[in-house]
């Protein structure tokens, strides 16, 4: 027991992740410069099964969470949890156009993708053009499944985002009839988050063979031709991460942007290195009830959040990656073609909801500005084959923001306590899920 408690620690945890990346990128660096293909195989497996782990858990958390989340509202009134979710969305829709502005400025000044030349396979070309593109009347037809069941056994989240929102209300307009459904939901929801605790603790194993895949498999002969996209997704993400989310909790919502950090860090490094914003979303809610947002209303914020709140992957990404393409093959953009870029950024986020969101939201993004479809197969091909290098800065910067806006909008509304913000706390879920039950007050986890 020992071990573990020390193992827990922020700090010790956090050196071990870090020491995790180091080694897994040696790993994969000698995997490829040697030509050791055992070592890549090995690394890849270790990779798959903390893949594998994570996803098997996003479709419950998706739905029992966002069920959970709408009925806990029921506390707060009818007309609050009316004037919260319109709060909410309106904060969410604000941060994506600050993101995706930051991501065209990065894109006009620093000009991604001119004078590069690389081309990739015509199999991963025709891959990827054979896979279902981004468009509104793609996402209106696939918003609703055909039966109940498909969309959870073909894991398609959206459609589970669709149910769990239709569940919530009609559990949160029946009351005390729906009870008994909503305590067996709340408890499914701790246990699926007791589950993810564990999988956390197996982060840097996931990590090393993650990070030493992609070093393995990409190398340096694809990676150099695109650092100038690389270098533009890391800017901007970052702009968003330290410097627009920071100002907004100083101004708005009077919080120290350093506590803010301290608290949320293991979620946002969690994020990082798991590329999964459903994963990371029992630590994401657990965070913010750590910084005093009220339980009910994080339950409810950060659940809805995770499938729509998506500053890197759904404003900073698809408008740099957009400019990198138009530069890539020569096309130039109007003014009316940034407008759409813009548009679709802070209208579009409900398209990146699941895994391949990246993909839908980017295809969606080209398609907007009207790039003829050779040029949106062949650009995609391109960018695909770093995007495990891109998604780890985009989902950290997504779930931050999915931390931060429930964080302004407490604050706004009176359900920020300061007296659970600032008391120390242990870092989410290595110490087990706080309780998610509706008579659950805001009182701090102890050290």
């Amino acid at each position: 027991m020992s071990f573990v408690r020390s193992y827990t620690k922020p700090k010790v945890f956090g050196i071990t992740v870090l020491a995790a990346l180091v080694l897994g990128a040696l790993a994969g660096y000698v995997a490829k410069a040697a030509d050791q293909e055992w070592l890549t195989t090995a690394l890849g497996h270790i990779g798959d099964v903390f893949t594998s782990l994570l996803q098997f858990t996003v479709i419950p958390l998706v739905f029992t969470a966002i069920v959970v989340g709408i009925t806990s509202l029921r506390r707060l009134g009818t007309n609050r949890a009316a004037r919260l979710g319109g709060k909410t969305l309106l904060w969410f829709a604000t941060t994506s156009l600050i993101a995706v502005l930051i991501g065209l400025a990065i894109g006009l000044v620093f000009k991604p993708g001119s004078g590069v030349q690389v081309q990739p396979s015509q199999a991963a070309v025709e891959k990827l053009a054979a896979r279902d593109q981004g468009s509104w009347s793609t996402l209106l037809d696939t918003l609703i499944p055909s039966n109940l069941f498909s969309a959870f056994t073909e894991g398609e989240v959206l459609q589970v985002v669709f149910i769990s929102v239709l569940v919530g209300f009609a559990a949160y307009a029946l009351g005390e009839k729906a009870a008994p459904f909503v305590t067996l939901t709340r408890s499914a929801f701790d246990l699926i988050q007791k589950i993810v605790g564990w999988v956390v603790l197996l982060a840097p194993i996931g990590v090393f063979g993650l990070i030493g895949t992609a070093f393995a498999t990409y190398g340096n002969s694809f990676v150099r031709p695109l650092f100038s996209l690389i270098a533009a997704v890391y800017g901007g993400s970052l702009l968003v991460l330290f410097v627009v989310y920071p100002l907004l909790l100083r101004f708005v919502g009077r919080v120290s942007p350093v506590t803010f950090f301290a608290k949320a860090w293991t979620a946002i490094q969690f994020a990082f290195v798991s590329r999964s914003s459903g994963a990371t979303l029992p630590l994401s809610r657990q965070t913010a009830a750590n910084l005093g947002v009220d339980n009910d209303y994080a339950s409810f914020a950060v659940p809805l959040g995770t499938t729509t709140k998506m500053d890197g992957c759904a404003a900073v990404y698809p408008a740099v990656a957009t400019v990198f393409i138009a530069n890539l093959f020569g096309v130039q953009l109007g003014v009316w073609q940034y407008v759409a870029i813009v548009a679709v950024a802070v209208f579009g986020a409900l398209a990146t909801a699941g895994t391949t969101g990246w993909f839908t939201m980017l295809t969606l993004t080209l398609g907007a500005v009207n790039m003829p479809p050779e040029v949106i197969a062949t650009g995609v091909a391109v960018v695909y084959a770093i995007d495990p290098i891109l998604d780890m800065v985009r989902t950290a910067t997504n779930v931050t923001g999915q931390i931060t806006v429930p964080v302004l909008v407490a604050r706004g509304e009176g359900l920020l306590d300061d007296e659970v913000l600032n008391a120390p706390s242990e870092p989410p879920l290595l110490s087990g899920p706080r309780p998610t039950t509706a008579t659950t007050t805001n009182t701090p986890v102890p050290a």
